[in-house]
């Protein structure tokens, strides 16, 4: 797929991330989510540094370990809204996929630009249902986005890196037949697509 193209699929699935995430009303921040031992203000902290994170690779700037950490932010929702577009700016502008991209969460040498995008692509609609399903909302992914989104979760290694603390994905769980593009894709991630908020 052309990174273009690429870069559009991605934007999609941020923008519904933004979506979701404005109809937090800031209360029950405790709440529990599919990532588990994360409340939904870990895990939203963590999409916020990640959005951040992948808007500084794609200019070209540096990042160490100690930058993808998240941190407590007076308005959340705001913070996220901000670094989303921000990232979504720096990919627009993106059009070489062999250009190199500083991601040291994912490993000390620079990745391309057409495997990072990719890489955010799926972190985004698994993140976009994580926090839909934390809230009681429904994912609207369009299919395209699901596709991608599923091509890119099947060629994720299902290896000893995901045990590892920090890890951005369990292990996968089996596949089940006739599934759809984003539960066949959540499995592949780790995800049990029936999780439903206790209580």
């Amino acid at each position: 797929m052309h990174i273009k193209n690429l870069i559009e699929l991605d934007r999609r699935a941020v923008v519904e991330t933004v979506r979701i995430v404005a109809a937090w009303d800031g209360r029950a921040a405790d709440r529990p989510t599919p990532c588990a031992g994360w409340t939904l203000a870990d895990l939203l902290a963590h999409c916020t540094v990640q959005q951040h994170g992948f808007a500084r690779a794609a200019r070209g700037e540096r990042s160490v370990l100690d930058d993808w950490h998240p941190v407590v932010l007076d308005d959340p929702v705001a913070a996220y809204r901000a670094v989303s577009d921000d990232v979504v700016a720096a990919f627009a502008a993106l059009d070489d996929p062999d250009a190199p991209m500083h991601l040291p969460e994912l490993r000390e040498e620079p990745v391309p630009a057409g495997l990072a995008v990719g890489f955010h692509l799926v972190d985004n609609v698994a993140h976009a249902w994580d926090i839909a399903r934390s809230l009681g909302e429904v994912v609207r992914l369009d299919d395209e986005v699901l596709a991608a989104g599923r091509a890119i979760a099947r060629n994720v290694p299902d290896d000893e890196r995901r045990d590892q603390p920090g890890g951005p994905f369990a292990r996968a769980l089996p596949l089940v037949a006739g599934a759809g593009a984003l539960d066949e894709t959540l499995r592949l991630l780790g995800r049990d697509p029936e999780w439903r908020r206790p209580g």
